[in-house]
């Protein structure tokens, strides 16, 4: 409990100690019962939890392994819903990796299993990542759509995570892709009000991104208040040790600056931040931050 409060808070060291401690404890046959009365097993929660927490530290490949061998855990359980909260996760994680087909069969998976189930708000909040996959493999109307329903759902239940910054970013940025920039740009207000009164700042740099590429999608007289969230979107994931989306904030500030005829500077930053990782070279942020790179040269 104390590992997921504070990863929503964006403290993501200290919610990898509690993860941690807690996995050390876990007994998958002493703890069994505990999925019966808390509705999930702790394990599982807490791995992918930790796969979660992996990726967002910088390590996109543990990230993977963590999650293969937690779902692995989770279908042995004989627990339908441990088994749906596993496979949605596991989705989520591949929409961070930006890997479309994988996130989206995962999703498929989720869904079909809380049709079976009657499951209907976990089903729901699967059409979040299979919304985006929709979106990144160029379906954007429909994608656009799943994610709006997700979104609808969740207020519909009066659950939180209805405008969840998270939520409210893959929204903003499915708008972002689909040309409907205001619909976006509203989306990322509600999620920066979410981070003021929730404390939830798991996503904020992220937000702080989105919002600064979008004040440019829709004109470039906005160059310097985009680059104020930008540099925001940075600091927070600095501040945060949330090295998988420096990447992110340095890519879009460093073609920014580039834009603006300022290379040199603008490959300073991104080869200091790409050299710090040491794995996930063929996940898309990296790949796409080495091409960036080549060109800035």
């Amino acid at each position: 409990m104390l590992g997921n409060t504070v990863w929503w808070q964006g403290e993501l060291a200290q919610s990898y100690t509690h993860v941690q401690a807690a996995l050390a404890l876990y007994d998958p046959e002493q703890h069994r019962a505990q999925a019966v009365r808390y509705g999930q097993d702790s394990g599982v929660v807490c791995g992918i939890l930790k796969a979660w927490l992996l990726w967002m530290l910088g390590y996109p490949d543990q990230a993977l392994r963590s999650k293969e061998e937690t779902l692995g855990l989770a279908r042995r359980q004989a627990h339908p819903l441990t088994l749906a909260l596993a496979l949605l996760w596991s989705a989520m994680l591949h929409q961070l990796r930006r890997e479309p087909q994988a996130a989206q069969a995962q999703a498929e998976e989720e869904r079909a299993l809380c049709a079976e189930q009657g499951f209907l708000w976990y089903r729901a909040w699967g059409l979040q990542p299979q919304g985006w996959a929709l979106v990144e493999q160029g379906q954007a109307a429909e994608g656009l759509s799943q994610i709006r329903e997700a979104i609808a759902a969740a207020r519909t239940t009066g659950a939180g995570v209805g405008t969840s910054p998270w939520l409210l970013a893959t929204l903003a940025e499915a708008c972002g892709q689909a040309g409907q920039s205001a619909e976006g740009l509203r989306a990322l207000e509600e999620a920066l009000e979410r981070v003021q009164a929730k404390e939830e700042h798991l996503y904020e740099s992220e937000v702080y991104r989105l919002k600064g590429e979008m004040l440019l999608q829709q004109s470039t007289a906005q160059q310097g208040e985009a680059e104020e969230h930008l540099q925001q979107a940075l600091a927070v994931a600095r501040r945060q040790q949330a090295k998988s989306l420096e990447p992110r904030a340095a890519m879009s500030l460093a073609r920014l600056w580039q834009r603006q005829g300022k290379r040199a500077a603008a490959h300073q930053l991104l080869a200091e931040v790409y050299g710090w990782f040491t794995e996930g070279f063929d996940t898309a942020d990296l790949q796409e931050a080495r091409a960036l790179l080549d060109a800035l040269a």
